[in-house]
This record gives C-alpha cells, structure tokens and sequence, in this order.
C-alpha cells in the first residue's frame, strides 16, 4: 500500500483514523502498531517477519545493554551493542545486497532507525523502552516506515508515552499531506516521462540538449518524489500526534556541495553524521583524517542506497567534490558571484543523477559521454525541439516550485492579506487534491522512487 493509491486515501486512511480517536489515549499506540501491520503486509505479508524480527532483536538489545551497563568495565553492554549492529546489518546486507531474496521495501530505514535506538541506549542518551508494544510502535509507524524520513528514537520518544493533537496540528498535517501528494503525482510521476524518454533512445539518437533536460527533468522528478513521500509523512504524522523531522530544504538553490547535503535528505545526511562521521573523529583529527572520514561516509551512503557500482560511484563522486570543498575551495566559491556558485552546484548535481538513475555504470558513462557532446552526439534536432516544446511549462514549474519563490510570497499574504491568503490556501489545496485523485484514477500508477532503497 502506498500514500499515493485509492486503497490508502479512500479506504485505509479515514477508516483508521476514525479507530484511532474513537479509541481512549491509552490504545492509541495498539491501533497505530496494527494499522502498521496491515499497512506494511498488505503487498507482502512475509515482509511483515523481517520487520519484526528486527524490533524483537533491537528491543532485547536494549534492555540488554541497559542492564549491563553499569558493569565498571561495559564490556558486556559493548559486546551487545556490536550483537545489534552486527545483526541488522547482515539482515539488511542479506536482502539488500546478495540478490537471494526479495528486497523488503523500507528495510534500509527501519534497519537504521533500530540501530540508533541501541547506540543511543549504550550512550546513554535514551532510556531503554520495556513496553515492546511501544517500542513496536517506533519501529513499524506507517507514516514514515518505507522511506522515511529516517527518525530517531529520542525524536519520538515522548510522544511515544503521550501525545495530543489540536485542530490546529490536524489541519496542518491535512496541508503537508496534500502538497505532498501533488508534488508527486502531479509533478514527479509527470516529468519523470521525458527523463524515462531521453535515457531509453540510443546513444546515437540522443542530442546534448536533450540529455540535459533529461537530466534536469529527473532531478526534478526524484526531488518531487521523495520530498512529497516525506511532506505526506510528517502532515501524517503531526495528524496522529507525532512530530516528524523535516527532510528537505530547498536542496537546488544550494550554492556549494557542502550546503546541497545540508538541503537534502536531511534525516540520512544527520544519521550518518551523527553515527560514522562523529565516532570516526569527525573534523577534530586534522585534515586528512576529515578528508578520510569523509570518504568513509559518502561510501557507505553510495552502498546503502545499492549494491549496484553506479551507486558507489555515485556516493564518491560526492566524497571528491566534499573533499575538495573542505581543503580551501569553499572559500574560493564563497568569493565568486552567486551565480556561479549555482551553476557549479547545479552541473555537478545533474551529473550525480545520472549515475544515480541508470540501470549500470557503463550506462551511465555513455549518457555522461552524450552530455558533453561525445560520440559525435548532435546538439539538437526536431525531436528534441518536439519535447522540449511538450516539458516547457512543466520544468519551469517545477524549477519554480524548487526553489522558496511561493513560500516568501505566500508568506508576504498571510501577514499583509489574510483573508486572501487564506482563500487561495483552501482552494488551492482543494485543487491540488482533486487534480491528484482525477490522475490517480486515470493513469498507470508509477511507485515512489525511494521504495527501492
């Protein structure tokens, strides 16, 4: 079941949040983890064991390491804390990596979300949870299970044990769940045909022209995507009580690599921080050792997001421009006029993508060929004209809604105009919300990107 599908927004969702008033406060956790359940089994119920295997495992681990803990030494906490890492990670390393079996969807999230359960506990930075229906909770909540974002235990901690939920948070989470819906089934699914398009013609067939807009058009689609699967994530969560952190700030107005990871996937980008980049000794060593680090993370962020090599390179094509960033040439941008700091930004991200979305690395080497003109690649031809003149006003959509042009304006509204700023909010996301259900209806169903990672 997916946020973006008839079942979920006409059957499961008023049906379960009708349950879950209804229910006194102190169910409300039984119904969010059965909810769960049948949300997560509904395409593949085995999943279901994966996942629960997983939160009985950490959830052991944890009481575990509470109560040895103390031990002068820690030696046991320690050797726990390894036990749990070790066994999410060959749970996640099995599926995800050795192709022997079907790839559970949101096991890389879920797997990361326990582990820092564990590492906080050892740390001391959490109290170890006894209730394993809440802790189940944390671990199977429907909203931001499959693709996050990624939530730390001590983020949900308290509202875990309790929570309440005004008109005003309802209303709110109602408005981040239809803007997310829009952006990715009027927008996403839509753009992402001239990417599909422009990455299925033959090397010979493609133009420069047309292979960047190509590219341009699957920045958007996989921005769209994944920030509107998040947006209907935290509107669902604040909806139930929960307070979700956000995942994107307006990631293609970054004006370095250092600020675009700053922007985009926020929750991972902390994670990793937080628990790689941190222990390994961060900045605090001297350069080289950051430098190292830094390649460390941005392996492990290629890996997990494949076992493909495109998806390793893609990790270290990020590693070599952080890298250099670090060593002295941030300041050297910082000195530059905005604009080229932009478009630096901009070429090295659309190239990322590239490597991102191609099916191997040769495939996608031979698009980056056709990009620069490579292979006697043409400039451009009538069917590049033809799409181009079919995308217009869609890429200068999406290139407008990318950036924080509605949200100041709409900001300006609500402070100098109220009542108007109110009425073109309601029935925008009326509008937004009918469009999205009449597209739902009509055309082929496309899944979220980030459901494969």
């Amino acid at each position: 079941m997916t946020f973006s599908s008839l079942v979920f927004l006409f059957r499961f969702l008023p049906f379960f949040l009708l349950l879950y008033f209804l229910v006194p406060k102190r169910m409300r956790n039984l119904i969010l983890f059965l909810g769960s359940l049948i949300f997560y089994g509904w395409g593949e119920p085995l999943f279901l064991i994966v996942m629960l295997f997983s939160a009985c495992s950490d959830y052991i681990h944890g009481i575990l390491i509470d109560k040895y803990a103390g031990e002068e030494n820690g030696k046991r906490a320690k050797m726990l804390l390894i036990s749990s890492i070790v066994i999410n990670l060959v749970l996640l390393g099995v599926f995800k990596y050795t192709g022997l079996l079907p790839l559970p969807i949101g096991i890389s999230f879920y797997t990361f979300q326990t582990m820092s359960y564990t590492i906080d506990v050892y740390k001391k930075e959490v109290k170890v949870q006894k209730n394993f229906l809440d802790f189940s909770v944390f671990v199977t909540m429907f909203p931001q299970l499959i693709a996050g974002p990624i939530v730390k235990y001590k983020t949900v901690e308290a509202d875990l044990k309790m929570r309440n939920t005004s008109a005003d948070q309802i209303a709110y989470g109602i408005k981040r769940l239809i803007i997310g819906l829009g952006k990715k089934v009027l927008l996403a699914n839509n753009v992402g045909m001239l990417w599909e398009y422009a990455y299925s013609l033959n090397s010979s067939e493609r133009t420069v022209l047309l292979v960047w807009i190509g590219a341009m058009a699957y920045a958007l689609q996989i921005y769209f995507d994944f920030s509107g699967y998040s947006d209907m994530a935290i509107g669902l969560g604040a909806m139930l009580g929960f307070h979700f952190p956000e995942n994107f700030h307006y990631p293609y107005i970054a004006q370095s690599i250092t600020d675009f990871w700053r922007r985009w996937h926020i929750s991972l980008s902390s994670w990793f921080k937080e628990y790689v980049y941190i222990p390994l000794g961060g900045n605090q060593k001297g350069v080289k050792r950051q430098l190292i680090n830094i390649l460390i993370v941005w392996t492990l962020t290629g890996i997990w997001h494949g076992a493909g090599f495109h998806f390793l390179v893609w990790g270290l094509w990020f590693a070599v421009f952080l890298m250099i960033e670090k060593i002295g040439f941030l300041s050297i941008l910082k000195k530059v006029p905005a604009i080229f700091r932009f478009l630096y930004t901009l070429i090295i991200i659309l190239i990322s993508w590239v490597f991102f979305a191609s099916e191997s690395l040769t495939e996608s080497i031979i698009y980056i060929q056709n990009m620069f003109g490579m292979g006697n690649t043409a400039l451009s031809n009538k069917d590049t004209l033809y799409q181009l003149n079919n995308y217009y006003v869609l890429l200068i959509i999406g290139m407008i809604l990318s950036t924080p042009i509605v949200k100041i304006v709409g900001n300006y509204l609500e402070k100098k105009q109220q009542i108007i700023y109110i009425g073109l909010e309601s029935v925008g996301l009326v509008c937004i919300f009918f469009l999205s259900v009449a597209y739902i209806v009509d055309a082929s169903y496309n899944p979220f990107l980030y459901f494969r990672f």
